[in-house]
């Protein structure tokens, strides 16, 4: 059994599975299983695959009533989140509160301490003296907070949240805690993925600017015959004194000089 945050001075009650409950358990947990493991990071936004890996995990963690699955920001050593996605409307309102409101709640306490957190009755959780008040307002009594940690590194974290008192024992973290691992792989891939389609959109779009650049000082030089130095100078105290971007200023000016071109063949 790995080891976890319990709520401090709270002994809930032991409730013995029967065996029928711990092979629908287990059923509906290698379903889940199969299902995030199947996850393929392509050209969706990582929102999308952030919703099917909290479905898979509403699944496969037992006693589940609703599930929120969020992504730390790239390369950012603090917990600041960066995009969440949930399966049901009071997950949104109870994480919207952990994150903007309170900086407050088990989800940041499991990624900082990448360690499962889970509380079997929030209202009285002295961790989360804010957060854990207000989600006892809404009804909802339990969570099981699981990181999602690759190699050393946590890179976001599935929030299991229950209605009833003491909905995750022993048997709902170790199910929780099995399918964090290859959660976190579909989640990382994802983040990993979009990281690079990014850098490459900033790359074409750089790219395409030093072009429009490259002609502007063309245009330059044809007309004043000076060398591409001394028309790139121009160029950017034209755009000081303007105040416009440097790749703004440029297409401009090779469209103004294109469209003069076209005047002169009309």
């Amino acid at each position: 059994m790995s080891d976890y945050d319990a709520q401090p001075g709270r002994e809930p009650a032991q409730r013995p599975l029967s065996q029928a409950q711990i092979d629908a358990d287990d059923f509906d947990f290698h379903a889940g299983l199969s299902g995030v493991a199947g996850i393929v990071a392509d050209a969706r936004p990582v929102s999308e695959i952030l919703r099917e890996v909290a479905n898979f995990a509403s699944r496969a963690i037992p006693g589940v009533d609703g599930v929120g699955v969020t992504l730390m920001q790239a390369g950012d050593r603090t917990t600041q989140v960066q995009t969440w996605a949930v399966t049901a409307a009071f997950v949104e309102e109870i994480d919207t509160a952990q994150y903007e409101d309170l900086d407050e709640g088990p989800c940041l306490t499991s990624m900082r301490s990448r360690r499962p957190a889970v509380s079997g009755s929030l209202g009285s959780d002295s961790r989360w003296p804010h957060f854990g008040g207000r989600v006892a307002r809404l009804g909802v009594h339990s969570v099981l907070a699981l990181p999602l940690t690759v190699d050393d590194r946590v890179v976001g974290a599935i929030n299991a949240y229950a209605y009833r008192r003491d909905a995750f024992g022993d048997h709902a973290v170790q199910l929780g805690s099995q399918f964090a691992g290859p959660a976190a792989v579909s989640v990382y891939h994802a983040q990993l993925l979009a990281t690079a389609r990014e850098k490459v959109a900033r790359l074409q779009r750089a790219l395409v600017s030093r072009a429009v650049i490259d002609q502007a000082i063309g245009i330059i030089r044809s007309r004043s015959g000076v060398s591409a130095l001394e028309a790139f100078d121009r160029l950017t105290r034209m755009s000081q004194t303007e105040n416009v971007k440097l790749h703004l200023l440029a297409e401009q000016m090779v469209e103004a000089a294109a469209r003069r071109a076209r005047e002169r063949r009309v």
